[in-house]
């Protein structure tokens, strides 16, 4: 049975479930209080908002989503997939998110997906659903699994705060990689939505105690954050090049 995170009362039984599932996570808990839900907009208009903050800081993923969203009315893939190539540029997209887009559009029309079923199947299998199709990365289906359709399992395993979060909270030597990170959160299934939540309010106690950790561009998305300005060491562009690679 899927759980979801549809309400604050939804995750606020699913954190306290989790922390008797594993008492590692109390200490966290203690620190961070309870994690508050953030949610997004479902079906296609969610997922082309995310697709459009992709590898952009927070303040330009608003500003092209605005006018992309007011473009259409009401906002529907077959509107976006009949809409010229130039006239999307012209709003500030892509040519690869404009082809992600009218991809999707059309996988949408000819109902060989639907949006709405991912939040009752597997984490895993509605993760695989999504990344077959062109231009959507596992990051892009995690964080739509789990703030658009409120999938209790959703685990995004390639975030970067959660992976530092997860380093500092299990006393890790290193970040884990995202392959790294799937065997980390076994202990926290079906719950791994609620510990992503749990998490990324960890790691904003990390950072208000510590500063901005350098390259955290994507999960600046997820936390409605500023962009954090581009490190200049040698050594921070390097960390911030690897994370990109992964976007």
């Amino acid at each position: 049975m899927t759980i979801h995170l549809n309400s604050q009362a939804d995750l606020d039984r699913a954190v306290h479930a989790l922390v008797k599932q594993d008492p590692r996570l109390q200490a966290i808990l203690e620190r961070t209080g309870m994690p508050a839900l953030r949610q997004r907009e479902p079906g296609f208009a969610g997922l082309a908002a995310i697709i459009t903050g992709q590898q952009v800081s927070t303040a330009s993923a608003a500003a092209i989503w605005g006018r992309v969203s007011a473009a259409f009315e009401p906002f529907h893939h077959d509107a976006l997939r009949r809409a010229r190539a130039d006239r999307l540029g012209r709003l500030g997209l892509s040519s690869a998110k404009i082809k992600t887009l009218k991809n999707l559009a059309r996988e949408l029309a000819a109902e060989r997906l639907n949006l709405d079923v991912l939040a009752e199947e597997d984490a895993d299998a509605a993760h695989n659903t999504l990344t077959k199709l062109h231009g959507i990365g596992p990051w892009t289906a995690d964080v739509y699994l789990l703030f658009c359709l409120g999938h209790g399992d959703a685990w995004p395993a390639g975030d970067v705060a959660i992976q530092e979060a997860v380093k500092v909270g299990l006393g890790l030597k290193t970040r884990p990689t995202p392959k790294q990170m799937t065997p980390l959160a076994e202990p926290w299934r079906p719950l791994r939505g609620a510990a992503a939540h749990l998490w990324w309010a960890y790691y904003k106690v990390l950072k208000a105690r510590d500063g901005v950790i350098a390259g955290q561009q994507k999960s600046n998305a997820v936390l409605n954050k500023p962009a954090v300005a581009k490190p200049t060491s040698a050594k921070a562009k390097i960390a911030a090049a690897k994370t990109e690679s992964r976007k």
